[in-house]
């Protein structure tokens, strides 16, 4: 599946799969009525580099990578990851985490963590653990679900 940086001309295809996961509400963080323009403008930010997957011609996935943090933690990456409704259980969030396990080596970080994995999204916790991510802390509540409630948040962390 090829998988390639994002060109700002995507950002309609971009917003088509980011607004719905924002709108759910269930695994971001995020304002659930954030306006199309906030949503591209926290997706497509100044440290991040974005990603788009795509099978013929249509983009069925996203992700961004940047620094988890600044100065003396900038050496660990970060990204967020999307996928179309269409082409979800095909594979493609799999390729993304691949794939940017592979950018992130290639520019330099020694490991990736992710600072806030919501407990209750299933397919995430078990596609980071499948690629060699530990749990190395648990937020309790973190999280309003809109549906379950309080939810914990999990740190997972990966060396590179």
């Amino acid at each position: 599946m090829p998988i390639r940086p994002a060109s700002p001309a995507e950002a309609s295809a971009i917003a088509a799969i980011i607004l719905p996961v924002i709108r759910a509400g269930e695994t971001y963080a995020l304002d659930p009525a954030m306006s199309e323009e906030a949503a591209l403008a926290y997706w497509f930010g100044g440290d991040k580099t974005v990603f788009v997957a795509e099978e013929d011609g249509a983009i069925l996935g996203t992700y961004y990578l940047r620094a988890n943090q600044a100065g003396g933690g900038d050496h660990v990456a970060n990204a967020g990851y999307m996928t179309a409704p269409v082409a979800r259980g095909k594979g493609v969030a799999r390729a993304m985490a691949r794939h940017s396990l592979d950018q992130a080596r290639a520019h330099g970080f020694t490991a990736m963590q992710f600072n806030f994995v919501v407990a209750s999204n299933a397919a995430a916790v078990h596609l980071w653990t499948a690629l060699g991510f530990a749990t190395v802390g648990r937020v309790p509540g973190a999280f309003r679900h809109p549906a379950l409630g309080p939810v914990e948040a999990l740190v997972m962390h990966r060396p590179l």
